[in-house]
């Protein structure tokens, strides 16, 4: 199972485990982070935004054009940023770390 370590915006480090497969973002709000994802994975917002730790960032498959566009939307997006909706987790990702922006909000949340 992968093990995914989110550094929240306060620099507080937060470790999910993940099965084979999931998506990111779902992972992310499983643990509780302040990621909204309001297009549900659709590629259609940037409310999943997460900066990808350098090390990992190289080891992702590459972003599509699509995820690029909505990447230019993001607050605070940095090189590594990318949308949590698309990284999908397998073993090779397993230790896979992202920050989650200051600007991150989950309006949904209750």
């Amino acid at each position: 199972m992968p093990t995914v370590t989110f550094i929240t915006a306060r620099g507080d480090r937060v470790t999910a485990q993940a099965g084979e497969g999931d998506c990111l973002l779902e992972v992310a709000q499983n643990a509780d982070m302040p990621l909204e994802g309001t297009c549900e994975g659709q590629m259609a917002c940037s409310t999943c935004h997460v900066i990808v730790s350098q090390d990992w960032f190289a080891r992702l498959p590459r972003a599509s054009e699509d995820e690029e566009d909505m990447l230019d939307l993001a607050a605070g997006v940095s090189r590594t940023s990318r949308l949590a909706c698309q990284i999908t987790l397998t073993e090779a990702l397993d230790g896979l770390e992202v920050r989650i922006p200051g600007e991150s909000h989950d309006m949904q949340r209750r």
